[in-house]
C-alpha cells in the first residue's frame, strides 16, 4: 500500500524542477545572444569611426619619448674647498651677467695662496743661488786646470834635469822613473780637469733649465689658485633664471661640487629616449616630430649617446621653433622619429582597423553599406596609414575594429 510523501519532500522536488527550468532558460538566452552576435549583419553608424581617404604625405615613424630641457643650462660648481657663507638669490630669480649668486668663505684658500707665493720666492732665490754656484764651479775648474798645466811644465823641467844628472852619475834610474811617473799622473789629472770644465759648461744650462721649470710649475700652481679664487665669487656670465642653489649656509663644499644652476628659459631642446631595438635606425640628422599636448613641433636629431643604458638609446633633438611658447622645462613629450616618407600618396587616418600587415581587409562605405575590401598598406605613423592599392581618394573607410565581422562580405549600417 502506497504511502503519501511528506510535504518537505514535495517542496524540494518542486524547487529542483524550477531550478532546471531556470538554467535551461539562461542557456537558451545565452545561446540566442551569441548567435545574434555572430549572425548580426548591421551596426549603427554612430558606433563607428569613419575616415575619408585623401592625398597627402605619409611619414614612417618610430615612437619615442622625451623631456623638454633648456637649450642652455649653466652649472656653477665650487672651484675650491670652502663653506657657504651667504646666499644672495633664491631659485626662480632672474640673473644678469656679473651678478653674484652666493658668497663662499675663501680664507683657507687665501692662506694657501700666500704659502704658494713664499714657495715661489724660495724657488726663484734657489735659481739665483744655483747660477752663482755653477759659475763658481766652472771658474774653479778652469783655474785648477791652469794650475795643473803649470805644475806639468815644472815636472817636465825636473824630468829633464833628472835625466841629465843621471847621465853624469848624479841620479839613479829609479829617480828618472819616479819623475816620469809623476809627470804622467799630472797629465792624466789635467785631462780629468779639462773634462770637468767641458762638463760644467754643458751642465750649467741644463741645471738652470731644470730649476727654471720648477719655478714655472710653482707659478702655474699659483695662477691656477688665483683663477679659482676669482671664479669662487660665484657670478653668472650670462642672463638667465636661477633654477637651483645650495642654500645650506655654513655647510662645507668640496672642489667640483655643484652650487647653482642657471637656465635660459627662452629657448629649449629635447632629450629623447627610444628602445634599443631601434638603435640602428635612430641616426643623427633624421627629422623628428615632437608632440606637445596637441601641438606638433618639427626638429632634427643632433646627437646620439654612444652607450645604451637599461635597453634604452638616448639622443638630443634641436627644434626648429626652440622658443615656442608652449614649451616648459621638464615637460614630457612624445617623439616620432621620421625614418622615411612618401609624397602625395593616398592616406587614411590611422585606427584599430589597421593591424600592421602589408595586405589586409577593411570595410569601405558604399551607398550606406560597408563592404569588405582587400587593400595594400605602405608607410604608417601615429596619424596616417599609406594605402598603396585598394582605396581611392574620397572613399570613406571604417577605421574602427570590425574584426568580429571578418566572416561577412558586407555590413548594413543603421542611422
Amino acid at each position: 500500500m502506497d504511502r503519501e510523501l511528506a510535504p518537505e519532500i514535495i517542496r524540494k522536488q518542486r524547487f529542483k524542477g524550477w531550478g532546471f527550468a531556470l538554467v535551461g532558460i539562461l542557456v537558451l538566452g545565452g545561446a540566442y545572444f551569441l548567435l545574434s552576435k555572430i549572425l548580426r549583419t548591421n551596426i549603427r553608424t554612430s558606433e563607428l569611426r569613419i575616415a575619408v581617404a585623401e592625398l597627402g604625405s605619409v611619414e614612417n615613424t618610430l615612437t619615442a619619448s622625451g623631456e623638454v630641457i633648456p637649450a642652455f643650462e649653466q652649472v656653477l660648481a665650487s672651484p675650491i674647498r670652502a663653506s657657504v657663507k651667504q646666499v644672495l638669490l633664491s631659485p626662480g630669480a632672474s640673473v644678469r651677467p656679473g651678478q653674484q649668486i652666493l658668497v663662499l668663505d675663501k680664507s683657507l684658500s687665501l692662506i694657501e695662496l700666500e704659502k704658494l707665493k713664499d714657495q715661489l720666492e724660495l724657488k726663484r732665490n734657489g735659481v739665483e743661488k744655483l747660477k752663482y754656484q755653477l759659475e763658481k764651479d766652472a771658474l774653479d775648474a778652469e783655474l785648477d786646470n791652469q794650475i795643473k798645466g803649470l805644475s806639468i811644465n815644472r815636472q817636465k823641467a825636473e824630468l829633464e834635469d833628472t835625466r841629465r844628472l843621471f847621465k853624469v852619475g848624479g841620479r839613479t834610474q829609479e829617480d828618472v822613473s819616479r819623475a816620469e811617473n809623476a809627470l804622467k799622473i799630472s797629465e792624466l789629472e789635467k785631462d780629468k780637469l779639462e773634462n770637468q770644465v767641458r762638463y760644467n759648461r754643458q751642465a750649467k744650462s741644463t741645471n738652470l733649465r731644470e730649476s727654471e721649470l720648477q719655478v714655472r710649475i710653482e707659478e702655474t700652481g699659483m695662477k691656477e689658485l688665483q683663477h679659482k679664487l676669482k671664479t669662487a665669487d660665484m657670478v653668472a656670465d650670462r642672463p638667465g633664471v636661477l633654477t637651483w642653489v645650495n642654500d645650506k649656509v655654513g655647510t662645507t663644499v668640496n672642489e667640483g661640487e655643484m652650487l647653482a644652476k642657471i637656465a635660459d628659459l627662452k629657448s629649449f631642446r629635447i632629450e629623447g629616449s627610444a628602445s634599443d631595438a631601434y638603435a640602428e635606425q635612430v641616426q643623427v640628422g633624421l627629422p623628428v616630430i615632437v608632440r606637445v599636448n596637441e601641438t606638433d613641433l618639427r626638429g632634427m636629431i643632433t646627437q646620439i649617446k654612444p652607450a645604451v643604458e637599461n635597453d634604452v638609446v638616448q639622443f638630443s633633438v634641436q627644434l626648429d621653433d626652440a622658443q615656442n611658447a608652449i614649451l616648459r622645462p621638464s615637460m614630457k613629450v612624445e617623439i616620432f622619429v621620421v625614418t622615411s616618407d612618401s609624397k602625395q600618396s593616398v592616406r587614411v587616418a590611422n585606427g584599430p582597423a589597421f593591424n600592421g600587415k602589408k595586405r589586409q581587409t577593411v570595410f569601405v562605405l558604399e551607398n550606406g553599406i560597408a563592404r569588405r575590401r582587400e587593400i595594400e598598406v605602405g608607410l604608417s605613423n601615429f596619424d596616417y596609414v599609406e594605402i598603396k592599392n585598394g582605396i581611392r581618394p574620397g572613399e570613406k573607410v571604417i577605421v574602427s575594429d570590425l574584426s568580429r565581422f571578418e566572416h561577412l562580405r558586407e555590413i548594413t549600417l543603421k542611422p
